[in-house]
């Protein structure tokens, strides 16, 4: 078995309820503001008050850390109107074809953590996603609310939610940056639907990229720790020993299910950025640069006889995306941004997510050896559609655009030829259920050099339908159709 099948990342689900002790909550004011402690980051900016508590570890305790942390993380339950999967295996055998058309109620829950004291609660997008209705229990098991969804962004798994309340316990979020390898940190969470629980680990690495977010542009830099995570956390708080909120965890790494050392949670600072853009926007204001940037292994360092470890390549820069405008070319190293060392993809996307559309970015790069330093400015989704749709097709009847890949993306995925889907919009494309970002790379074993002959396909195939291709993690997707 590799290490990629063994990684089966299991996202918790399950109620977080109950508490440690009674804890009366004094040592955080109480206001209608989200708090959010000193961050040296620039780029995360708070969303209302700031408390500038400059932490050290003096007095800190997993006790402290409990009390503090264990009321501001509650239960969140949610119901949809789902396909009833029958328990028979004799209907497995017809796989995702609804023989009855049934349908009914389906449950699942999860967890959040309470952000303002009138409830403003962040959780993971995986845990609400396809909820007609959301239902918040607070830690003491006595009062439950119903919520509304603020905002999603399903490129960082996060999700904002919104209940009417009071005087709420809120926890106080931390700086992420100031996280280090070896610190001490605490999960809350309710495992096999057990109430709170509280478990004790350390930080095991920064910038973990572990492939599980399945959108276009995820971003992906979790914060690793060996405190025991299972099914039923997703959404709950990671904290230091100060109670300061540090992540939200969100996935485990394990090959049965259960907690086998690796655990996983949004650093604070990304939650940070997201929550703000949700409360003041709705939605995430996300920037781009039009770089598409590749981790350094050891061949490629000797390649380009780089020392030590620090530093992305530069695959490509799309013309004229803000990257290209700025002079970064194919082979350029980048080893800063916004005077933060980078030395993996994880750490650059993190870097590049805590700004917004607009906002002009230093970087420092290597070309030939040679530091150079460039100013980015960032554009948003729409402007990098449009670009990144030059020289594309559209089809009405397909409801969708397409394009071929670069060179640089057939390398990064691993394939010979690739057509993207994008703006999918409607039509057959909407119908057969293919997402923007897919990039086909066979349609019924046949493999195409023309887009203008693989739309007349599309649009006039009948009967059987096999269509091969990549999603833009990586990941492996085959969809099967009959049309008549």
């Amino acid at each position: 078995m590799n290490t990629k099948r063994f990684l089966l990342l299991t996202t918790g689900i399950g109620f977080l309820s109950g508490v440690l002790g009674a804890f009366t909550f004094q040592q955080l004011k109480q206001t209608d503001s989200i708090t959010f402690l000193q961050n040296s980051n620039p780029g995360v900016s708070p969303l209302s008050r700031v408390y500038y508590n400059h932490t050290s570890l003096e007095g800190a305790s997993f006790v402290k850390a409990s009390q503090i942390s264990t009321p501001c993380v509650v239960f969140i339950k949610t119901l949809s109107n789902a396909r009833m999967q029958p328990q028979d295996p004799f209907f497995n055998w017809f796989g995702d074809f609804d023989f009855f058309g049934q349908r009914g109620p389906v449950s699942s829950s999860g967890s959040g953590v309470i952000l303002s004291a009138d409830g403003y609660i962040v959780t993971n997008f995986h845990v609400v996603k396809g909820a007609d209705v959301i239902e918040v229990v607070l830690n003491n098991n006595k009062h439950n609310y119903k919520a509304k969804v603020i905002g999603t962004d399903p490129s960082t798994d996060l999700a904002l939610l919104k209940i009417d309340a009071k005087n709420l316990p809120h926890i106080a979020v931390g700086n992420s940056d100031n996280v280090t390898v070896g610190d001490w940190v605490v999960a809350v969470g309710n495992p096999f639907n057990l109430t709170s629980t509280v478990t004790a680990g350390i930080v095991s690495a920064k910038g973990r990229n572990i492939n599980i977010v399945n959108n276009q542009f995820p971003i992906e830099s979790f914060i690793q720790t060996d405190a025991a995570i299972n099914p039923g956390n997703s959404g709950g708080a990671l904290v230091d020993l100060n109670g300061q909120l540090v992540g939200i965890n969100t996935a485990i790494a394990s090959n049965t299910g259960s907690y086998n050392g690796y655990g996983f949670a949004i650093p604070a600072n990304i939650v940070t950025k997201i929550v703000k853009d949700l409360i003041e926007f709705g939605e995430v204001q996300r920037g781009f640069t039009g770089l598409n940037i590749r981790d350094i292994d050891g061949e490629l360092s000797d390649k380009l006889h780089l020392e030590g470890d620090k530093g992305v390549y530069v695959e490509f820069a799309v013309e004229d995306a803000p990257g290209y405008n700025a002079g970064i070319k194919e082979g350029d190293v980048i080893i800063k941004v916004d005077n933060k060392d980078i030395d993996s993809k994880a750490i650059f996307d993190e870097q590049i997510s805590y700004h917004r559309p607009g906002e002009k970015i230093p970087m420092v790069l290597l070309r030939s050896g040679k530091p150079m330093v460039v100013t980015v400015t960032l554009i948003n989704r729409k402007d990098n559609d449009a670009i990144m749709r030059k020289g594309s097709v559209s089809s009405t009847v397909l409801g969708a655009d397409f394009q071929f890949i670069s060179k640089a993306e057939k390398e990064k995925l691993g394939v010979s030829s690739g057509i993207r889907i994008s703006n999918v919009r409607g039509g057959r494309m909407r119908s057969m259920n293919l997402p923007d970002g897919f990039v086909i790379t066979a349609l019924n074993k046949k493999t195409y050099t023309n887009l203008d002959e693989f739309i007349r396909d599309m649009e006039n195939i009948r009967g059987q339908i096999l269509i091969e291709g990549v999603y833009p993690n990586g990941g492996r997707g085959v969809f099967s159709f009959y049309s008549y």
